[in-house]
């Protein structure tokens, strides 16, 4: 397993949950008071349609951009018979988007792997004039629950030199702000959070951990399989699991006039 490739993990994917339907409706009511209706959306690293979904339910449309193809092909596959996505192939720092083509381009739980100058830079050329960036992440709100908190110690014990990398923890988000800022092509940041809950069965919450990359990466396969097992342990005792989540939305207006 390597870090950052979601290859073998796709069909994982679909155990994980979608975002916070609070924080995404303040956000589009707050761009559509302040440039009109939205007629086009861009999720760029789309991966299996997680966010995508959520901002159809919104009543959204526009474009799926995912550079990694089993996930992609996730992703057209649960879109199928559908056309308010147009799903294709490309990345934060070339999307493959036409000039201006988009009210509001959103990353969901992946705007940590971007090259960040390049990928505003790009965004700002995509966007149409004063439209919205969002870098959105659901990390789990593990300091609510103290399963989750054992959980995650324990992990930390059999990983001691483990650094995470996609989990949209405050302590990981502390330079999101001075990233957001550091090109002239966007301003007028705020941070919505927003927490909300998912109750999954045994099976639903372990392919989810299956479906973590960064640990898995870091840990090896036979590690990984040990923590894997830990867990369902921990969840024995439970005929479902009940996962807080927390949405945090970093948001910024482009500069384009």
């Amino acid at each position: 397993m390597e870090l950052g490739d979601f290859t073998k993990l796709a069909k994982e994917y679909v155990n994980r949950v979608g975002y916070s339907e609070t924080a995404l409706g303040v956000l589009k009511d707050h761009i559509e008071a302040r440039k009109g209706a939205i007629q086009a959306v861009a999720d760029v690293g789309a991966g299996t349609g997680k966010l995508t979904q959520d901002l159809e339910n919104l009543g959204l449309r526009g474009f799926a951009v995912e550079p990694n193809d089993a996930m992609r092909a996730e992703g057209i596959k649960l879109f199928e018979g559908r056309d308010s996505f147009q799903w294709s192939k490309g990345t934060a720092e070339i999307t493959g988007l036409p000039d201006n083509s988009v009210d509001w381009l959103l990353m969901g739980s992946s705007f940590h792997w971007a090259d960040a100058p390049v990928a505003l830079e790009e965004f700002h050329r995509v966007l149409r004039p004063g439209g919205f960036f969002t870098a959105i992440w659901n990390p789990r709100n593990i300091e609510s629950s103290p399963l989750h908190m054992g959980i995650e110690e324990k992990i930390r014990g059999m990983v001691p030199h483990l650094k995470r990398v996609s989990s949209g923890s405050r302590a990981n988000m502390q330079d999101m702000e001075k990233k957001l800022l550091s090109t002239p092509y966007f301003v007028d940041l705020f941070l919505i959070e927003a927490p909300h809950e998912a109750v999954m069965s045994k099976e639903r919450y372990m392919g989810a951990w299956r479906s973590v990359n960064d640990i898995h990466a870091q840990a090896g396969d036979a590690l990984f399989a040990e923590i894997l097992q830990m867990i369902e342990g921990e969840i024995s005792h439970l005929d479902q699991v009940v996962v807080p989540y927390l949405s945090r939305a970093f948001t910024v207006r482009s500069t384009k006039r």
